[in-house]
């Protein structure tokens, strides 16, 4: 199932032109999602309906380690893929190896970067000058209270 959503980085131009012409509003996220949990659900619907269509750039597994440290991701790329590829909200997935996903907005050119409550200030989301450089917008979420990966895994260590 995920296959028929995902789309490799070199699609994303032809993808974005194509999409622009048929005159969608497109909303751009990324993220680890290692451990889909409510937040994350809740989150990817707020971001869908922003616009028409939701594509969400996933990190790598070498990525999530160089961000998040060695014993992370819990769960492999292909795995959380597959599992976002389930939500009825996203619409294209693709996969990124580099700390940030700047070369694939400069790809997309979205409408719309949207990120999660986990930032404060959109002053500090990665790649905002370069949205709205070109006329896009970025936008918060709010974030569900209590609840993270990070949390779920000390809980787990817990048990």
């Amino acid at each position: 199932m995920y296959i028929k959503k995902l789309i490799h980085e070199e699609k994303l131009k032809s993808l974005s032109k194509s999409l622009k012409q048929l005159g969608s509003k497109v909303v751009f996220t990324n993220g680890c999602f290692d451990i889909l949990h409510v937040g994350h659900v809740r989150y990817l619907h707020q971001a869908r309906a922003k616009g028409d269509v939701l594509l969400v750039a996933v990190n790598g597994d070498s990525s999530i380690s160089s961000i998040k440290g060695s014993m992370r991701p819990i769960n492999s790329l292909q795995n959380r893929l597959e599992v976002l590829a389930a939500l009825s909200c996203i619409d294209y997935l693709v996969s990124f190896d580099t700390k940030t996903p700047e070369f694939l907005l400069e790809l997309l050119q979205p409408d719309i970067l949207v990120k999660g409550g986990d930032y404060k200030n959109v002053n500090d989301i990665i790649g905002k000058e370069y949205v709205e450089s070109y006329g896009g917008n970025v936008c918060l979420l709010e974030q569900v209270p209590g609840v993270s990966t990070t949390s779920l895994i000390k809980k787990m260590k817990s048990v």
